[in-house]
């Protein structure tokens, strides 16, 4: 399956700030961009996946320069990481309008956001912007990414293991299940540190975490696989309550995730969905 070999070389690559771009605030306003563009569901995973690796890259090549300078003693290092911060924080808006428009470029809607969309859009925020430099920023989006914007989001994990559970004969709601999927992976997105929170507090049986486990725990909370079975699990809990036991052994046979670790996705998904722990 192309999907779980791209996910495994995801989490053998993953960098130490992964997940640093995906707060909430980050996430509704690419949501809420997507919404006011018509921009379909996909559109607007790939745009919160495509601005994570960029800004993940941008910090990581301004550390670098950041050091380098310092060995070349061209300045001192609070003031060369001040002036990247200072650099990273002035365009961010930019680079979060460049990614969702590059994001609708690759939709199959063809509901494509151009130049004078994003223009408008940007000086209603009171930025002057112009179309130039609205260019070079989705060039600067394509180079820095090596142009490998077309990534997997976990909706297309999602919908191809339905496809997989339809064709073995799993009989399941096609469309409200495919629905209620979508409905929770947004509210994953949205509420993504509480739901991990609670998952590693299950892990490790304690509320207060070592910095050691926070670290180790990052390949879970990267888990694409692992969120999309998560995802479909819990759906199935709340659509068709009689036949997630089976569904979720199909899951687990399915992408080798033990049905324990899906059960405790559904639970820690299904707690913030409640406001309180599940009786």
């Amino acid at each position: 399956m192309q999907l779980a070999t791209e996910n495994e070389q995801h989490l053998s690559e993953l960098s130490d700030q992964a997940g640093s771009f995906k707060e909430t605030q980050i996430v509704e306003f690419v949501f809420l961009l997507a919404e006011k563009w018509h921009l379909d569901q996909p559109a607007r995973y790939q745009a919160v996946e495509l601005l994570e690796r960029f800004m993940i890259k941008q910090v990581q090549q301004g550390c670098k320069s950041s050091r380098d300078n310092v060995r070349s003693h061209e300045q001192g290092e609070g003031s060369s990481w001040s002036s990247l911060k200072d650099q990273i924080c002035n365009t961010f808006v930019l680079r979060l309008v460049s990614c969702v428009q590059l994001a609708s470029k690759l939709s199959l809607h063809y509901n494509i956001v151009n130049s004078d969309t994003a223009l408008q859009f940007l000086q209603s925020l009171k930025y002057s912007y112009t179309k130039q430099e609205l260019l070079e920023s989705e060039l600067a989006i394509l180079k820095t990414l090596h142009f490998q914007i077309n990534v997997f989001t976990p909706l297309a994990y999602v919908e191809l293991l339905l496809e997989v559970l339809g064709h073995n004969g799993c009989l399941l709601p096609a469309k409200p299940l495919h629905q209620m999927c979508v409905q929770l992976l947004d509210f994953s997105y949205l509420t993504r540190e509480c739901i991990y929170n609670t998952l590693l507090e299950i892990a490790i049986e304690n509320s207060t975490p070592s910095q050691l486990q926070v670290a180790k725990f990052l390949a879970v909370k990267e888990d694409s696989m692992l969120l999309a079975v998560g995802i479909i699990s819990t759906s199935m809990f709340i659509l068709e309550p009689r036949h997630w036991v089976q569904v979720v052994k199909h899951l687990s046979s399915v992408t080798g995730i033990t049905s324990q670790s899906i059960s405790e996705f559904s639970y820690a998904v299904l707690k913030h969905i409640v406001g309180s722990p599940a009786p």
